[in-house]
C-alpha cells in the first residue's frame, strides 16, 4: 500500500459510498476504512450524486441528429429512427431522460467503447479544439481509424468466442485467434463473412487461426464402444450450445437433455438437428494439459472435414422416459441439408447468416456492450418469457445492419451518434429505479472488463511507454493472469465484471501499480519535471490523465488546500514533492470514477 500522505475517514465514505449499488468493493472499503485511510485525497474527489432534479425543459420529445451529420444520409436517417423509439419509450413510461453528458465524459466513454482504453491527454486536447458542434461525431470517426479499434474487439470477441477458461483460453491458442480477429476487424470484414469463416474453418491452427473456435468447444469424443465412422471423433456438444448462442441469441444448451422449459418454440430435436452439422469434424494433434492458468508448450493442431465419419447424418439422443430418437441436420426453422455426405458446416452456416435473429442477435450484443444492457437481457437469451424492451427498434435495425451488408463500424456510428447514448449516467427522480433501466433514459455505468483496465492504466501511467513491445506483453499478461483469476470468472462469463475484495486489493498494494505510478518515465515524474512542481499546473494534468477530465473549482480548491497545508507529513521534502503527487495519482486511479465507464 502507498504511505498516503493525508489520511482522512471521510475520503473512504466517499469512495464506499460512491454510485455503484451494492458493490463488493464499496462494502470493502466501508469495512476496512482505518485500514485503508484512503485520506483527504479521495475525499476531494467529488462524489456523483445518484439523483437530480428533472430538468425543467420536455425532453420526451426525438431529439434531432447529432450535429455534425449531414442530413440525408443514411446515418442521419438510422440516428433519428433510433432517438424517435426510444423518445416514444421515454413518454409511454413518463420518464425524463438524464441530461447529456460533458464531453469530458463523452470522450472517455465513447474511447473505452470504441478502442477499449481511456484517451490520452493529447486526444482530448485534439477533440476540445473540434468545434463544440461538430466534435462527438469527429470523435467516432477518430476512433473507428484508430489502430486500437481491431486490438480492442479482438479482446472482445476473443473471449466470447473462447471463453475465459480452459486450454484455448491462454498462450498460443488465445494469442493466434486474436490475431486472426483482430485483422478481420481491421479490414471492418462483415460480420456474416466473419461468423461464415468461424463456422466452415479448417486447417492447421498455426495457418487457419479461425479453426480454434470449434476445436476449443469440441466436447468429450465419444464413447469407446461407438464407432467413430458411425457417429464422428467427437460428440460436439458444447460446440452446438455455443453457436446458437453467440450468433443466434438462442440458449440451446438445456434443450440437449430436455423440452426448453420457458420456450415452447424449441424441442430437443432442436439441439441435435444443429449438432449433426458438426460430426464430421476431426481434430488431429492434442491439445496440452493446463498447470494451474498457464498451458503447457502448445501443440499444432489441425481441423480437417473427415467425409467418412457420420456418413448417414444420423444423431441418437435419449428422451427423459428413456426412449431413443434420432435426427438428422435439421436446422432450427425445420431445413434440411441436401447433401449430408458433403461438409454440413457450409449449409449450416448459410442457414445462420440467413436467419432473422442472427442480425438482431448481434444488434443486441451491440447495444449492451455501448448501452450498458440489451434490449433482451440477458443478451444470448431470446425466448417466449424474456421480450425485448424495444421490440420494433431492434427488428427494424436488425433488417438495416443487413440492408447495410453487416457492417459493423456502420452499427456503431448509429449507436454512438444516438441521443440515449449521449446521456448522462447521473439519475433523476423519474429514471433512478432499476424498472427504469430498458428504456435506455440515461446510461448506466459499466465494470471496465481486464483487457479494458489494463490498457487504461497503461494509457493513464505511460508504463508501456517506457518498455519494449515485448516487455509491454509480458507485462500485460502479468497483469491479466492476476486480473482475471482475481475477478474469479472461471464460466465463461462474456460480458461483464464485478469489482472483487481482492480486485480492489490488487489495485491499492501492487507492486505493479506502485512501480508504473513512480516510475522515472511515468505520468507523475514526466509532469512534475515539465510544470516545475507546479501543483497548479500539475493537478490538472494528472486528473485528465487519469479521468480525462479537469478538476472542478471544489476539488481544485480541497486539494491546494492539503497541498497548502502546513502541517503535511512530507513538507520537509518540499510540499509539491513527486510524492504528494504519486499519492494524489493513486488515489485517482483507485477511484470509483477511474475504475467505471460511465
Amino acid at each position: 500500500m502507498r504511505a498516503l500522505v493525508f489520511p482522512n475517514q471521510k475520503g473512504v465514505e466517499a469512495m464506499a459510498h460512491a454510485s455503484v449499488r451494492g458493490s463488493q468493493l464499496g462494502r470493502f472499503l466501508t469495512l476496512a476504512g482505518g485500514l485503508l485511510a484512503v485520506c483527504g485525497l479521495l475525499a476531494a474527489i467529488e462524489r456523483p450524486s445518484l439523483a437530480r432534479e428533472p430538468a425543467k425543459s420536455d425532453k420526451t420529445e426525438p431529439a434531432k441528429p447529432t450535429t455534425g451529420i449531414p442530413t440525408g444520409t443514411d446515418l442521419a436517417e438510422m440516428i433519428l429512427m433510433i432517438n424517435e423509439k426510444i423518445a416514444t419509450g421515454w413518454k409511454d413510461n413518463k420518464l425524463t431522460p438524464s441530461e447529456r453528458c460533458t464531453d469530458y465524459e463523452f470522450i472517455r466513454r465513447a474511447s473505452l467503447d470504441i478502442i477499449g482504453r481511456i484517451a490520452k491527454p493529447e486526444e482530448i486536447d485534439a477533440y476540445m479544439k473540434q468545434s463544440a458542434a461538430n466534435r462527438r461525431a469527429w470523435l467516432i470517426e477518430e476512433l473507428l481509424k484508430s489502430e486500437d479499434y481491431p486490438r480492442h474487439w479482438g479482446d472482445l470477441w476473443t473471449n466470447w468466442l473462447l471463453t475465459r477458461a480452459g486450454v484455448f483460453a491462454h498462450g498460443e491458442y488465445q494469442e493466434g485467434m486474436h490475431t486472426w480477429l483482430e485483422d478481420e476487424f481491421a479490414t471492418n470484414a462483415p460480420y456474416s463473412e466473419l461468423v461464415t469463416k468461424l463456422v466452415t474453418a479448417t486447417g492447421k491452427n498455426t495457418d487457419n487461426q479461425a479453426v480454434n473456435f470449434i476445436l476449443a468447444h469440441v466436447g468429450e469424443s465419444t464413447p469407446k464402444e461407438a464407432k467413430k465412422e458411425e457417429v464422428g471423433q467427437f460428440e460436439m456438444v458444447p460446440i452446438t450450445a455455443r453457436i446458437t448462442r453467440l450468433f443466434l441469441g438462442t440458449q440451446t444448451q438445456c434443450t440437449q437433455c430436455h423440452d426448453h422449459p420457458f420456450d415452447a418454440r424449441l424441442k430437443q430435436n432442436h439441439f441435435w438437428g444443429i449438432n449433426a452439422f458438426m460430426r464430421q469434424v476431426e481434430r488431429k494433434g492434442t491439445p496440452p494439459e493446463m498447470r494451474g492458468n498457464r498451458m503447457m508448450k502448445a501443440a499444432p493442431l489441425e481441423l480437417v472435414i473427415n467425409t467418412s465419419y457420420n456418413q448417414n447424418g444420423r444423431v441418437f439422443y435419449e428422451k427423459r422416459n428413456g426412449v431413443v430418437l434420432e435426427t438428422k441436420p435439421v436446422f432450427l426453422d425445420g431445413t434440411k441439408v441436401p447433401d449430408v455426405k458433403a461438409d454440413r458446416r457450409i449449409e449450416l452456416a448459410k442457414f445462420i447468416v440467413d436467419h432473422e435473429m442472427f442480425g438482431k442477435a448481434f444488434v443486441n450484443r451491440m447495444w449492451a456492450h455501448f448501452m450498458g444492457r440489451g434490449f433482451v437481457n440477458p443478451i444470448d437469451d431470446f425466448n417466449d418469457q424474456n421480450q425485448p424492451s424495444h421490440p420494433e427498434l431492434l427488428d427494424e435495425l436488425g433488417k438495416k445492419f443487413r440492408h447495410y451488408g453487416f457492417d459493423q463500424k456502420k452499427l456503431i456510428r448509429w449507436i454512438c451518434n444516438s441521443e440515449p447514448y449521449n446521456l448522462s449516467c447521473v439519475a433523476n427522480k423519474t429514471n433512478d429505479k432499476p424498472d427504469a433501466e430498458p428504456f435506455f433514459s440515461r446510461m448506466l455505468m459499466k465494470t471496465m472488463s481486464p483487457e479494458e483496465l489494463f490498457e487504461s492504466l497503461m494509457v493513464a501511467t505511460k508504463a508501456a511507454d517506457a518498455t519494449t513491445k515485448a516487455g509491454k506483453k509480458d507485462m500485460r499478461e502479468s497483469w491479466l493472469e492476476k486480473l482475471i483469476a482475481n475477478f474469479g470468472d472461471d464460466e465463461g462469463n462474456e460480458v461483464t465484471y464485478t469489482g472483487t475484495v481482492v480486485q480492489a486489493l490488487m489495485m491499492m498494494n501492487s507492486g505493479e501499480i506502485n512501480s508504473a505510478i513512480s516510475s522515472d518515465k511515468g505520468t507523475v515524474a514526466l509532469l512534475a519535471k515539465a510544470k516545475n512542481g507546479d501543483p497548479q499546473k500539475v493537478i490538472p494534468e494528472l486528473y485528465k490523465a487519469a479521468l480525462n477530465r479537469l478538476p472542478s473549482s471544489k476539488e481544485y480548491s480541497r486539494l491546494m488546500a492539503v497541498v497548502n497545508d502546513k502541517k503535511n507529513p512530507v513538507k520537509d521534502k518540499g510540499a509539491h514533492s513527486e510524492e504528494s503527487y504519486c499519492d494524489l495519482f493513486w488515489a485517482l486511479l483507485n477511484s470509483y470514477e477511474f475504475i467505471l465507464n460511465h
